[in-house]
């Protein structure tokens, strides 16, 4: 098991608590971690480039001059590519950027960059982030009194009360909030720090240890 500490939002230690070693101490493996980025970020891609090529532009249904006797070389069409407003050649067209992990690979590397936290001692636990008034100054104080001044992903379990806390930090620049489910690899190694609530962590834990579970969402 891995053990941490667990704070309150005034930045107070309360107690400590133990993390499934199965999701937050795990070997760290990189090549699994660098595949799901790859393939999140290339997801990210909305494909929908596109160019007319010669069939598709306006224009050239009659032949521009006849086939012989001209001296000229022979045209079909004046929206051939070689003309000016003539259809693009090998253009880009709408597709899916795409593509997929294996569920063993997607978790094993959601597995590693909560690791690779803990072994950065970037991973911080909060009792919860119960707030109970939905105003950023606040928010901006709470993160002041856990220290967190480069960017921070907040996780929580849906079960909890998170509306206010969400409301509140959905302003700032350096402050992100997911749910367990919505856990990925991206969102955690483009964050500086990972705060946990005690009840999202706890949930992690068995959540992301899962074997062999249909419609495991990483």
């Amino acid at each position: 098991m891995v053990k941490v500490q667990v704070y309150d939002l005034n930045g107070k230690p309360l107690d400590t608590m133990e993390l499934e070693a199965a999701v937050f101490g795990v070997t760290v493996n990189k090549q699994a971690m660098f595949d799901a980025v790859m393939l999140q970020r290339a997801s990210m891609r909305q494909g929908t480039h596109d160019t007319k090529n010669r069939t598709e532009v306006r224009g050239g249904g009659r032949k521009p001059w006849r086939q012989k006797g001209t001296g000229r070389a022979r045209q079909g069409s004046i929206r051939s590519p070689q003309w000016r407003g003539g259809g693009i050649v090998f253009g880009p067209t709408p597709r899916n950027y795409g593509g997929k992990l294996n569920r063993k690979v997607r978790r094993l590397a959601l597995q590693s960059a909560l690791s690779q936290k803990v072994v950065d001692e970037a991973l911080m636990v909060v009792e919860n982030l119960d707030v109970q008034q939905p105003k950023t100054k606040e928010f901006v104080a709470i993160m002041n009194n856990l220290k967190l001044e480069n960017k921070t992903l907040f996780v929580v379990s849906g079960e909890e009360q998170f509306e206010n806390a969400f409301l509140s930090l959905r302003n700032l620049g350096n402050a992100m909030l997911l749910s367990v489910e919505g856990l990925n690899v991206y969102d955690i190694m483009n964050s500086d720090n990972v705060v946990f609530t005690k009840e999202a962590a706890t949930l992690a834990g068995v959540y992301w240890n899962k074997k062999d579970s249909e419609g495991l969402a990483a």
